[in-house]
């Protein structure tokens, strides 16, 4: 079993959300975070609320779309700290909307998904993915780290209506924690460094809790245990997986029973 005490954490997509919770979970239980975002204003308030913890705390602006950003980030971790422990790349945006939209009375196509609304999404949700992973997974071998790489897939990488943008990022992550493992148990690191994603359902972030009250009730309808994920609960789920070493190149969903729309 891994400790969290003293261990380092880098984190996209920090300045807020299940990014900035996991690093609350993570300085709460003793260990040090490197938190990055695009935005430098979350980024500071981030870090004020970590410090308020008690927390070591290093903060990065970095586009993740960017290898030079990523290699920064990698190196900063590093520097600052000596190691990499945990990979949290949570970074991610949302551009929903139906790939062609008719008229409803003519039938006919009336609007598209443009590229740049497609491939927006898949620079972010994907892209910089692989280039946070690649980055500081090769400081962590060079630097002989040990720990874990902790993807963030969601249950739209079943398929969701409205997002194919979306769904198809969430689905390349369930996918890689398996090509990852394989590739680094190939290499005889695979007991050093593991990698896994979580994949939560509906989580109450500011901006879930925030839509309109009457979709949102909708939403909580379809969930079995009647609510929404706490952000909190995601950060632990992390927090087991990389203690816990026998976990390994899977996804662990955290959904309260969510089956997307269907009672089963």
């Amino acid at each position: 079993m891994l400790e969290i005490r003293d261990s380092v954490a880098v984190i996209t997509g920090g300045g807020g959300g299940i990014g900035l919770e996991v690093a609350k979970y993570w300085v709460r239980n003793g260990g040090k975070v490197v938190i990055a975002d695009v935005a430098s204003t979350l980024l500071e308030q981030a870090a004020e609320e970590l410090k308020a913890l008690q927390g070591e705390v290093l903060t990065v602006v970095c586009n993740v779309t960017r290898e030079e950003d990523c290699g920064r980030l990698a190196d900063a971790a590093i520097e600052k700290f000596g190691k990499i422990n945990l990979v949290a790349p949570f970074a991610g945006i949302i551009k929903d909307g139906l790939v062609l939209s008719t008229d409803k009375t003519t039938g006919k196509v009336v609007r598209k998904m443009s590229l740049d609304q497609f491939k927006a999404v898949i620079d972010i949700n994907l892209t910089g993915v692989f280039l946070t992973v690649r980055e500081c997974a090769e400081r962590m071998i060079n630097h002989n780290c040990k720990g874990l790489i902790c993807l963030v897939s969601s249950t739209g990488s079943l398929g969701t209506a409205g997002q194919i943008n979306y769904s198809s990022s969430k689905a390349a992550m369930s996918v890689m924690p398996k090509v990852i493992t394989a590739e680094f148990f190939r290499r005889g690191i695979a007991d050093r460094i593991r990698c896994v994603a979580i994949a939560p359902g509906y989580v109450g972030t500011a901006m879930v809790k925030g839509m309109d009250q009457k979709a949102l009730d909708k939403i909580v309808q379809d969930v079995p245990i009647g609510r929404l994920i706490e952000p909190e609960e995601v950060a632990s789920l992390v927090g087991e997986l990389y203690r816990n070493e026998a976990m390994a190149g899977d996804v662990f969903f955290i959904h309260g029973g969510l089956r997307l729309g269907s009672r089963g």
